[in-house]
């Protein structure tokens, strides 16, 4: 099956991970008219796709590719008139709440966001009878896997809000598929890395403040492990699910397997040092999963997808990425949403 849509929503695509697939896309394939709803809050950011404005403001209107639309996915009488007004082939749901610490401080806009705005989109999906809608789940529904790895038929163990919250959403869409045979598919992603990626996260978090001559805080022991997968990876394989998946299919997507230590300690080397003077250690998270191990086996058989990106040969780009673009990081961290916030992250103080 080769499904090949022509308008495409993106929910959340002034996000890191949505901006990078919006780019993607929009670079691969000229025939696709792409519309971007995002709400813009704290991590929605215009700037991570100026490249694409500049270019679509060279283009007569007739010919546009690219369209913004600024609203909020929660509210189904405007997600109604937008989805009427522009005939969507398919929808990509990014759109969330997943900053883990920040859901320790207010469950609330996770369940909102993640769950409610999950339920808003399918339920438009389906009355607009929508040809393929794709949530953007995430492995950390399946919680900590000491040993072993988590196929898509493990049991949901989330341990914190904000992986309750897309479990929950995980759940709701296929809902839709077992009661309203909604033409929904389900991707669970691993840790994302890349350019775009919000300065809270690890690897932009360390690199920032290796410039500006700060400590990296680092969680508990630092030995939690994570599947590293570069962003552009990601895209590939959503890219691929989307046109050749069969309806209704759910596909985790891993990429490489480190401590968050042997990150640092990769990061380091590109400033040409060791990790142990630049980190300090700070308390754990409350209920920190030790390691996440989603199992890929399937999309790899099924569709032949396998990533591209070597993590320690990759992170040298993704660190002269940040190097060579610290007005993009420096006016986030200089806003008092994000130093409120670092506040509590670097002490682990979310109550």
């Amino acid at each position: 099956m080769l499904f090949s849509p022509k308008n495409i929503l993106v929910c959340g695509g002034s996000g890191f991970i949505g901006s990078n697939f919006i780019r993607y896309i929009y670079n691969k394939y000229p025939g696709y008219k792409i519309f971007n709803l995002d709400l813009l809050t704290y991590a929605g950011n215009p700037e991570n796709l100026l490249d694409i404005e500049q270019k679509e403001a060279a283009v007569d209107l007739v010919k546009k590719r690219y369209n913004f639309i600024h609203g909020d996915i929660c509210d189904g009488a405007f997600l109604n008139d937008i989805f009427f007004q522009n005939n969507f082939d398919i929808v990509v749901n990014f759109a969330a709440e997943s900053h883990v610490d920040r859901s320790f401080v207010n469950s609330f806009d996770f369940i909102r966001t993640n769950v409610e705005g999950a339920r808003s989109l399918v339920e438009a999906a389906r009355k607009h009878n929508v040809a393929r809608f794709v949530q953007i789940s995430t492995d950390e529904i399946y919680g900590s896997v000491p040993n072993g790895f988590s196929t898509e038929e493990a049991p949901f163990r989330p341990s914190n809000p904000y992986a309750a919250s897309k479990a929950a959403a995980d759940l709701l869409v296929q809902s839709y598929i077992k009661t309203h045979r909604v033409p929904a598919l389900i991707v669970r992603g691993s840790n994302n890395y890349g350019p775009f990626q919000y300065p809270e996260k690890l690897i932009p978090l360390a690199v920032s403040n290796i410039i500006e001559g700060k400590k990296v805080p680092v969680h508990g022991s630092g030995e939690h492990r994570r599947s590293w997968l570069h962003v552009n990876d990601f895209c590939d394989a959503i890219d691929l699910i989307i046109h050749e998946a069969t309806d209704h299919s759910i596909f985790n997507v891993s990429g490489e397997e480190k401590s968050n230590l042997e990150i640092l300690e990769i990061i380091s080397k590109n400033f040409g040092g060791s990790s142990e003077g630049l980190k300090e250690h700070t308390k754990d998270r409350p209920g920190a999963d030790l390691r996440y191990a989603p199992d890929s086996s399937k999309l790899k058989l099924e569709l032949g997808w396998f990533p591209k990106y070597n993590i320690e040969g990759s992170l040298t780009d993704i660190v002269s990425w940040y190097k060579d673009n610290q007005d993009w990081w420096r006016k986030i961290k200089s806003k008092k949403n994000y130093q409120d916030h670092y506040e509590r992250q670097v002490k682990a103080e979310y109550y």
